[in-house]
């Protein structure tokens, strides 16, 4: 068996995080990489820069806004799908699929929804439905699949510094959070809540307020496994040393390893 790590990150930006990203690509070597946010279009991702420090890259961009793109190192992953079947709106770029080393990777970046009540946390809920529908597809495959992004979801009370604060957030609401759970229902399982059932894990944390100084963030990056992934889940942690750096993302890159 060989061990397989694999990370989401939200990079908020890969033009101006390009170098922030390289960095941590050459000093972690994750093998699998899931970005979102890349707020660049198809034709200026810097597929070179990354190519230079030994990964291969597909990718879904769109201009100012969304993107998501999956890394590999030292092989080409073979891209399955960009967007979500019956997508009304395809013009959003927030879903990308493709296989590497046996394992169906999707990187995705739900919908934000706020503010909420409204338009956008109604696009969300039915944003959030079509992943449903399209996950219960790849578990029925049987095949190997690990579904990874900003999810734009705080599962639970505990994966949240203060959940007051953010009682009329999309990201909270009981509509947010029932979606999640009828993805674990369905039997994916939320990787680092099973690591650490009993850690306060946070990925996020927000440019106002001292947040990050704090340590006042939210779980917003889930990786969730297959069954057969599930059972071979190793390690897993946040990678704090990269929200840091001068100019971060507000995310921090996620990651798992796998005994494959």
């Amino acid at each position: 068996m060989r061990t397989l790590k694999i990370a989401t990150f939200n990079i908020n930006g890969i033009r101006s995080r390009l170098p922030a990203l390289l960095k941590w690509l050459s000093r972690e070597e994750p093998e699998i990489v899931c970005l979102q946010e890349l707020k660049a279009a198809d034709d200026v991702f810097p597929v070179g820069a990354i190519r230079a420090v030994g990964y291969e890259a597909v990718w879904h961009g769109q201009k100012a806004w969304n993107g998501v793109a999956i890394l590999a190192r030292g092989v080409e992953p073979l891209l399955s799908r960009r967007g979500l079947p019956d997508d009304p709106s395809p013009e959003q770029s927030r879903y990308i699929e493709a296989v590497v080393g046996g394992v169906i990777v999707g990187c995705l970046y739900l919908p934000n929804g706020n503010p909420q009540p409204g338009p956008k946390f109604d696009y969300k809920l039915a944003w959030f439905n079509r992943l449903i529908a399209h996950a219960d597809t790849l578990l029925k495959a049987g095949h190997p699949v690990v579904l990874a992004g900003d999810y734009n979801v705080v599962p639970t009370d505990a994966d949240i510094y203060n959940p007051r604060s953010w009682k009329n957030d999309a990201l909270l609401q009981p509509e947010t959070r029932e979606c999640y759970q009828r993805l674990l229902n369905r039997g994916w399982s939320d990787a680092l809540d099973s690591l650490y059932p009993d850690q306060r894990i946070y990925t996020f944390w927000d440019y106002f307020r001292q947040h990050w100084q704090t340590n006042s963030g939210l779980r917003i990056d889930h990786l969730l496994l297959s069954p057969t992934l599930a059972e071979r889940l190793g390690g897993g942690g946040v990678d704090l040393w990269v929200r840091d750096e001068p100019k971060a993302s507000d995310h921090a890159p996620t990651w798992i390893t796998l005994s494959i």
